[in-house]
């Protein structure tokens, strides 16, 4: 499990750095004043679901699918309340809110998925 967090936060680092970097050189119009609270949200939900099936993984293995599929439809939903919530409340430009929200939430879900792929393989070769 300490892996899993070690490389969650060298990722989620990572996945800070274009948007500072964009602000920094003042290209603020492809960032939305918003995007760190988004980033901050989603990034949460995302290593509550990696700690949850990681506890569960330990715990109970046998319910380590269900877990994650659990987790992440909360996440997904959660996700999608917070991109109404932002429409709603703010008055934003919509293609910049659109590549922000996916930028942060499809490359979470891609790390979510590398991590279930490695721990199970991690379950097959035991």
């Amino acid at each position: 499990m300490l892996r899993t967090l070690t490389s969650f936060i060298i990722f989620s680092i990572c996945l800070a750095l274009p948007p500072a970097v964009l602000v920094y050189t003042g290209n603020t119009k492809w960032v939305l004043p918003q995007f760190w609270g988004i980033f901050v949200l989603i990034t949460a939900l995302t290593m509550m679901l990696i700690v949850a099936v990681s506890l569960i993984q330990k715990r109970h293995p046998e319910m380590y699918a269900q877990t994650f599929l659990i987790m992440t439809v909360a996440k997904m939903v959660l996700s999608m309340a917070l991109a109404l919530f932002f429409t709603i409340k703010f008055k934003v430009d919509s293609v910049v809110f659109v590549l922000n929200f996916f930028y942060v939430y499809f490359l979470n879900t891609i790390f979510e998925v590398l991590v279930l792929l490695r721990n199970l393989r991690n379950q097959i070769e035991k």
